[in-house]
């Protein structure tokens, strides 16, 4: 129990500076999450730019399933390493090394299972999707190759969060970027030189992916914490729950971005229809800016999932002065990005969509206006995803999850099917930024109550939820 003891208060997780900490883990993350999220925007630059509106829109409609995937790195890499890092805290070392392989074994049977279904049901799946009948055609020729790559996809995102959690976040940062790398070169080759179009732009994602969970598979036989065993990759029930427990929240909410980016798409595809823009122009520019978006917001995913394993190892370690402190510094760095991302958004739409090429003068009229409504409330979309990430890290997935789909399921989804029906296609662009700001309010009366409680009292003080002392 001594050594035990002994190896919780050793480790840099409870007695480094949390600035130095949050620093340390979250800039590497916030790399990782900036190279994927460039997977797809690197895809979409060079469709915007060789193939045309088409192929951003059937970029566009593929994107759900990109973002299925993520579902399930999140669920196994958040969750296991969440668990993990909460049994190292207890000192429960040899316990802690199943959460690690039931992760790995798992994403990869799941990301098999996901990838062949997208390959064989490929025109189908598309149609769900909301792909218009021009679109089709670009579509299937780039979800029938992404869909060879849904295991790299999965196992990359995955287990770059496993790695964090050993305590190598720079070897994290690595895995993202040497895919990135591979993509953005492959990418010039085979769309601008050889002229593949959507083909050549999926062919280079999938061999990005596949080096980049290349190295995640070589790194578990090197893995820091504890030596991975064999009977380690046989999940274990008390494994697998756990892990699913934990990573619910960030799985939750990915999957309602999925579920809302569908019934968008369609209501986009439903609606434009009957306006002077068309089918086809909203949904290449509701891809274009929401990936931009998804760009500026792996920013603060970034910092909540630098947060996760100093909230984790404190909270088991019962350290809870540093567990609010990390959550402060956090909230107060994704308040300074989030303001900024508002800014440029507002400020520069139209050089921000004509990079992705340049369309017709209606398509460009759309994606200035698009930008600005939707994206209106971006100043506090940190609260989110910063909030629910943290209830997961300290062991407490019902919060967290409850936190995760409020923007998505709880607001967004009614919005988008209940405002067109009252303000027509306008009503689309509202639902957005009214989402935001909902999900903004319940995020904080909920911190506020976590913080007000007992273990908590002895802190200093805490960012926008420190009370007056009115006395």
């Amino acid at each position: 129990m001594n050594n035990s003891n002994d190896a919780v208060k050793n480790n840099p997780l409870y007695y480094e500076g949390i600035g130095n900490l949050l620093t340390k883990f979250a800039v590497p993350s916030i790399i990782a999450m900036l190279v994927t999220s460039l997977y797809n925007i690197v895809d979409q630059l060079f469709i915007g730019q060789f193939v045309g509106e088409l192929g951003n829109a059937a970029t566009n409609i593929v994107f759900p399933l990109t973002m299925c995937c993520l579902s399930i790195a999140l669920l196994f890499g958040i969750g296991s390493s969440s668990a993990f890092n909460l049994a190292q805290g207890r000192g429960e070392i040899d316990k802690s090394a199943y959460y690690i392989g039931c992760a790995i074994t798992s994403m990869i049977l799941i990301g098999v299972v996901i990838g062949l279904s997208c390959f064989i049901f490929t025109d189908p799946i598309l149609k769900f999707l909301g792909s218009p009948d021009s679109v089709m055609e670009y579509g299937h020729t780039y979800l029938s190759i992404t869909a060879i790559g849904f295991p790299f996809l999965i196992l990359q995102a995955g287990g770059g969060h496993l790695v964090r959690a050993d305590g190598s976040p720079n070897i994290t940062m690595t895995i993202n970027i040497v895919g990135a790398v591979i993509n953005i070169a492959l990418d010039a080759l085979f769309v601008v030189y050889f002229g593949m179009g959507m083909a050549g732009a999926a062919i280079a994602t999938v061999i990005g992916q596949a080096v980049s969970s290349l190295i995640v598979v070589v790194y578990m036989f090197h893995f820091k914490s504890v030596k991975l065993k064999l009977k380690n990759f046989v999940p274990k029930w008390f494994s697998f729950k756990e892990s699913c427990a934990l990573g619910a929240a960030p799985f939750f909410n990915q999957m309602a971005m999925m579920t809302t980016q569908i019934i968008f798409n369609n209501s986009l595809k439903h609606y434009g229809a009957m306006s002077e823009y068309g089918d086809a122009i909203p949904i290449a520019v509701a891809g274009i800016v929401i990936k931009c978006m998804q760009l500026l917001f792996g920013i603060i995913i970034g910092i909540a999932q630098g947060l996760q394993p100093i909230a984790s190892f404190n909270y088991g370690a019962q350290n809870y002065e540093r567990v609010k402190r990390g959550y402060t510094l956090a909230t107060k760095a994704g308040a300074v990005v989030s303001i900024v991302g508002f800014l440029i958004f507002q400020i520069f739409p139209a050089e921000i969509i004509s990079m992705f090429g340049q369309g017709s003068e209606m398509y460009m009229q759309f994606g200035v206006k698009f930008s600005r409504i939707t994206l209106f409330m971006m100043c506090m979309i940190f609260v989110q995803p910063i909030t629910s990430n943290f209830f997961t890290a300290i062991g407490k997935p019902k919060k967290g999850i409850f936190l995760s789909l409020t923007r998505q399921f709880i607001f967004l989804i009614p919005l988008i099917i209940a405002l067109p029906l009252i303000f027509g296609f306008e009503g689309l662009l509202y639902a957005q930024p009214i989402a935001d700001l909902l999900a903004c309010a319940i995020c904080i009366v909920m911190a506020v109550r976590e913080f007000r409680k007992p273990e908590y009292t002895n802190a200093e003080h805490f960012f926008i939820f420190k009370r007056k002392n009115n006395s």
